[in-house]
């Protein structure tokens, strides 16, 4: 078996593994510097799903680290992806408040996204809600014209790019299936080559948890899959859409709410929904893995969290096996959108991570070992974030390193 020696390993070649990758090639251009994924290609999971919005961060609480990140995140990306030829645009997005009852939060969320730094935000009118979203319902809304999309495996493509450009190797279809330390050095097993390496960086997404374990260490924390479930809008009835629509969301949960996405190619996108997979990569209905289930079922947070969120899990699941109530959602934002309109169903999985207390983490979590950084939650805004991110773990590395 092969056998290559590094100074940083990283693992997981989604945008978050790759921003930092290629960062620690410019910040430290003497180290060798190694990407290794499982797949075949970079970006295949959380990153090649996800909706392709850039973030402003407007939900996020002051303070944390997604308010730190969002919108100096968001400059960056854009900054990035002009002097990279990455298209992108910025076509606006609207927080809509259909009654009176959700006004107090459609407030607080102004508030938030105003602490957080973000530049161009405004409540609206009835009226102007019209002009920009003319088949919105909705008593008032946030407009947040620095909101946009883009494609984010394009984006990840570039990050990898310019980490090979910079001598970077990237080592795909290298699934991790060991970890040992070995005097100064920890031993990487793949089914094809054993890598050391005297640090370790692991942006694994879904398996992050998993690959800290490996290293021997447990932070309390076990990855929940949750399956992100759309529809996109037939071609014929894209016009209904101009931009992005979002309602107002459960301030105690994670999730967006369904929503209306419009995506860089100019298709529209209805959804997700927020179920509980049995699959870390279960992308259908159906998916199932032994493995996987037995992971979730046996972590005791799992049933504190379900004991908590059992009324909202059960309507997700409703609505997801009921097309008429997902649809129904749908109206409560569009009320011309008709059952006809939803087509080719399509799935994404979140890395939802849970504590022992069974909260569902809200915010980043990137936490320090021996030679090691683990990237153990980041979700949306993650690949809005991805150059803060990558920013803030070299600087972890160059300290925890001692680079």
């Amino acid at each position: 078996m092969k056998k290559s020696n590094y100074d940083i390993a990283v693992i997981g070649a989604g945008i978050i593994g790759l921003a930092t990758a290629m960062q620690l090639t410019i910040k430290f251009p003497s180290l060798k510097i190694v990407v290794l994924d499982k797949e075949s290609v970079t970006a295949e999971h959380q990153t090649g799903h996800n909706s392709g919005v850039i973030h402003a961060g407007i939900y996020y609480k002051p303070g944390s680290a997604k308010a730190s990140f969002c919108y100096t995140g968001n400059k960056e990306l854009r900054k990035f992806c002009d002097e990279n030829e990455v298209p992108y645009k910025m076509c606006g997005k609207l927080v809509i408040a259909v009654n009176e009852n959700e006004i107090p939060m459609l407030k607080e969320l102004y508030k938030r996204g105003t602490a957080n730094g973000v530049e161009g935000l405004k409540i609206i009118e009835k009226d102007e809600l019209r002009e920009k979203e003319p088949n919105a319902a909705g008593l008032k809304a946030i407009w947040s014209p620095n909101t946009g999309i883009i494609d984010y495996k394009k984006v990840t493509e570039s990050y990898a790019n310019l980490f090979k450009k910079n001598g970077g190797d990237l080592l795909l279809d290298s699934k991790v299936k060991s970890i040992t330390r070995e005097n100064k050095n920890i031993v990487l097993e793949t089914e094809t080559k054993t890598i050391k390496s005297k640090h370790i960086i692991n942006c694994a997404g879904l398996h992050a948890d998993r690959i800290a374990k490996l290293m021997g260490h447990d932070a309390g924390i076990r990855i929940v899959p949750f399956r992100g479930e759309y529809y996109s809008i037939d071609k014929s009835r894209e016009n209904l859409i101009n931009g992005l629509i979002y309602p107002v969301p459960d301030p105690a949960m994670p999730f967006l709410g369904v929503h209306f996405t419009t995506r860089i190619d100019g298709t529209v996108e209805a959804g997700p929904n927020a179920v509980l997979s049995f699959a870390r990569e279960g992308y259908s209905k159906f998916s199932f893995d032994l493995t996987d289930a037995l992971n979730t079922l046996a972590f005791p947070g799992f049933w504190k969290m379900s004991a908590k969120h059992w009324k909202t899990g059960f309507v997700e699941q409703y609505r997801s096996i009921n097309k008429n109530s997902f649809l129904k959602s749908l109206q409560y934002l569009v009320p011309d959108i008709k059952m006809s309109d939803l087509t080719e169903p399509g799935a994404g999985v979140r890395a939802q991570a849970v504590d022992k207390a069974g909260n569902l983490l809200q915010d980043f979590s990137i936490i320090e070992a021996k030679n090691s950084i683990h990237v153990l939650s980041a979700p949306s805004p993650g690949a809005t974030s991805s150059l803060t991110i990558g920013k803030h773990i070299v600087d972890l590395a160059r300290k925890n390193f001692e680079l």
